[in-house]
């Protein structure tokens, strides 16, 4: 059986998704906010040449029925193809906790469609660390090996690359996991759950790996960019009364993050970040979504049966 995620008709009833553009010097970004896990993905595309990266897209699964469905995913595939785009890249900023990733089924997607060459799935070189620190925690076994051989290219902190005639570029910013990415492409950010909406505040660090100082000497990295840097974040949780929002920009991060805001010490933050997280509940899907996640969006490998199945560690985590 392949390990790449098949279509189904099941969905939550209560998902929908809501996108927005947003132009940049030679293209525009695609926002697709998904509410049932908070998550915005995104697509970027050259305006000259029609090459375009997905950033960060979603696998919906219900963990009611352990079953997956595509209507996310499908969303931003619907546009590459009404748009006639080549896809070059699909880029994970991490492995995520919160959602599972969309990476498998699009490459799949995409290069079903002939589009060319298929997409590359690229995340951080760090990824390894976390892949090896999963491995133990679920027992994965020999068929899995912690060396990002299951994602087409490792990106390297600095490494800079192209979508077109756009430039990119990619910033480790660790400290929610040791393997995070921001990327900067045609003078905007993303930088994936490191930084949130400026009501929201910044991610935490208590997961594996995580770590308060190192996430505060990367939101300041983020914060050193110029000030009217667009800021693309991967997930809101808006307060009541506000909708659903996922830009910003660095001078507005700097004046009215609610965690990081010019002022705000290291040691403030990492006290506050601490004490925050100790009050925080596992994401509903992290066990499920950092296993397909490691794996580049691929299930594990199906039993005898044919069937793929997910690991709960018990008294674990």
């Amino acid at each position: 059986m392949s390990t790449i995620p098949a279509a189904s008709t099941s969905k939550p009833a209560s998902t929908s998704i809501a996108s927005g553009v947003h132009a940049t010097p030679h293209g525009r970004v695609e926002a697709f906010f998904d509410p049932a896990t908070w998550t915005v993905s995104y697509l970027v595309v050259d305006a000259a040449t029609r090459e375009a990266a997905i950033i960060d897209p979603v696998l919906d699964f219900d963990p009611k029925s352990g079953r997956t469905s595509t209507t996310s995913s499908d969303q931003v595939l619907a546009r590459v193809r009404e748009q006639q785009l080549t896809v070059n890249w699909i880029l994970e900023t991490h492995a995520h906790a919160d959602h599972l990733s969309g990476a498998a089924y699009l490459k799949d997607r995409l290069a079903r469609d002939g589009q060319g060459a298929a997409p590359k799935v690229a995340i951080g070189r760090r990824i390894q660390q976390v892949q090896s620190t999963f491995k133990s925690l679920f027992n994965l076994g020999a068929d899995f090996t912690p060396n990002g051989e299951q994602f087409d290219h490792l990106i390297d902190d600095g490494e800079s690359f192209a979508i077109g005639q756009m430039q990119a570029q990619a910033l480790l910013v660790p400290g929610h996991t040791p393997a995070d990415m921001a990327y900067l492409i045609d003078g905007v950010v993303f930088v994936g759950d490191t930084l949130f909406m400026p009501d929201v505040g910044t991610a935490r660090a208590d997961f594996p790996g995580g770590d308060a100082h190192a996430l505060y000497q990367s939101v300041q990295r983020l914060l050193s960019l110029p000030p009217q840097t667009p800021v693309f974040v991967c997930h809101d949780y808006p307060p009541e009364g506000r909708p659903p929002a996922w830009l910003s920009t660095v001078a507005e991060q700097r004046a009215r993050n609610i965690h990081v805001h010019e002022g705000v010490t290291e040691s403030e933050f990492v006290a506050m970040r601490q004490a925050r997280d100790a009050t925080l509940s596992m994401p509903t899907l992290i066990l499920p979504a950092i296993q397909v996640n490691v794996r580049a969006g691929h299930f594990p490998p199906a039993d005898a049966n044919g069937v793929s199945y997910l690991r709960v560690p018990l008294n674990a985590i």
